[in-house]
C-alpha cells in the first residue's frame, strides 16, 4: 500500500491545478495541508487494524489516505460529484478505500454499518464543513448509529459548546445533547492557516466517546430535550418563564412552581445553571404531570 503524501501543500497544489478544481463555498470546503495537524487527528481517533472508519467530506482525500493506512477498511462519503474523480486518482494506490457520491444526511447509516462491518460499531473520522456540523453528528448519535468513537474538525467556538458545564457562556443546549450521548474532549486546536482556503475563524478537533448507554436515564428522553430547547429558547429568561413560553410543553405557571420546588430548585434559576442529571430529574417530575 503506498504511503500519504496529500498533507503535503504542493501535492495538494498539483492535484488541484490538475484537475482544475474550484472550492464551492456552499459544500464550505476547506482542505487540510498541515502533515503535523493530520497526525494529531489520527493519534485522537486511535485507528487500530481492526477498524472499520467512516469519512464524511474526504475532499481531495488527504485525511483518508492516513486512514487507509492505519484501518482495515475506509468507507468515504463525498457530496461534491467534482471530486469523485480527484479521489478515484489520489486513492488509486490504497485497496482498502472506497468512495461514495452523496449527501451523508440522505445515506441509511444502520445499512451502512450492517453491510460494511456486520453491524459492530465503527469509528467516525471527519473534517466537516462548519454550515452541517451539528446536523450530521446529530444524525449520528440520535439515530444510535453503531459507533465507538466521531474525532471530527469543527468550528473551534462549536468545540468548546460541546465540552461547556453548567454556568459557563458556552453551555446550552447543543452541549446537553451532545453530552448525553458521549464524552467530548477538545485534542488540538488548530489555526486557520493549516487549511486551503484558510477559513475566517480557528478550528478544533473534538473526540466524542460514544456511549454504549446514556450515563442518565430520563423516562422519557424526548421530553426532556423539549425542556432543555425551552431553557435556552429564551437564554436571559429564567427557567421558569422559558418553560412557560415554550409552545411544546403547554406547561401551567402552578405545574412549572411544583416541578421546581420538588427538585428543590430556585423559582428564579435560569436553564444554563442546571446539569444534564438535574434536567432528568426535572424531566421526570414534568413526566408525571403531562
Amino acid at each position: 500500500m503506498a504511503r500519504p503524501y496529500l498533507g503535503d501543500p504542493k501535492h495538494t497544489i498539483e492535484i488541484l491545478k490538475k484537475y482544475a478544481f474550484v472550492f464551492q463555498k456552499r459544500y464550505g470546503q476547506n482542505f487540510l495541508i498541515d502533515p503535523h495537524v493530520l497526525e494529531k487527528i489520527m493519534k485522537a481517533a486511535e485507528i487500530g487494524k481492526d477498524d472499520f472508519v467512516l469519512e464524511i467530506g474526504p475532499g481531495i482525500g488527504t485525511l483518508t489516505q492516513y486512514l487507509a493506512c492505519a484501518a482495515k477498511k475506509v468507507t468515504a462519503v463525498e457530496i461534491d460529484q467534482a471530486l469523485i474523480p480527484v479521489l478515484e486518482d489520489t486513492l488509486e494506490n490504497f485497496p482498502n478505500i472506497e468512495v461514495i457520491h452523496g449527501d451523508i444526511l440522505k445515506i441509511d447509516l444502520q445499512k451502512l454499518v450492517q453491510e460494511k462491518n456486520q453491524g459492530k460499531p465503527i469509528k467516525v473520522v471527519a473534517n466537516l464543513p462548519y454550515y452541517i456540523t451539528t446536523p450530521i453528528l446529530m444524525e449520528l448519535l440520535e439515530k444510535r448509529i453503531p459507533t465507538a468513537s466521531m474525532t471530527v474538525m469543527v468550528q473551534k467556538e462549536v468545540a468548546k459548546r460541546m465540552c461547556a458545564g453548567p454556568g459557563s457562556k458556552e453551555y446550552g443546549a447543543l452541549s446537553l445533547a451532545v453530552q448525553y450521548y458521549s464524552k467530548p474532549s477538545i485534542a488540538a486546536n488548530v489555526p486557520p492557516n493549516c487549511f486551503m482556503p484558510r477559513p475566517k475563524v480557528g478550528s478544533a478537533v473534538i473526540q466524542l466517546k460514544v456511549y454504549e448507554k446514556p450515563p442518565v436515564a430520563p423516562q422519557d428522553p424526548e421530553l426532556m430535550f423539549r425542556i432543555i430547547r425551552a431553557s435556552f429558547n429564551q437564554r436571559r429568561k429564567t427557567l421558569a418563564n422559558g418553560l412557560r413560553n415554550f409552545a411544546e410543553l403547554s406547561l401551567r405557571k402552578g405545574e412549572i412552581q411544583d416541578a421546581l420546588e420538588k427538585c428543590a430548585l430556585p423559582a428564579d434559576i435560569r436553564g444554563e445553571n442546571l446539569s444534564l442529571e438535574q434536567f432528568v430529574q426535572l424531566s421526570d417530575v414534568i413526566s408525571k404531570v403531562k
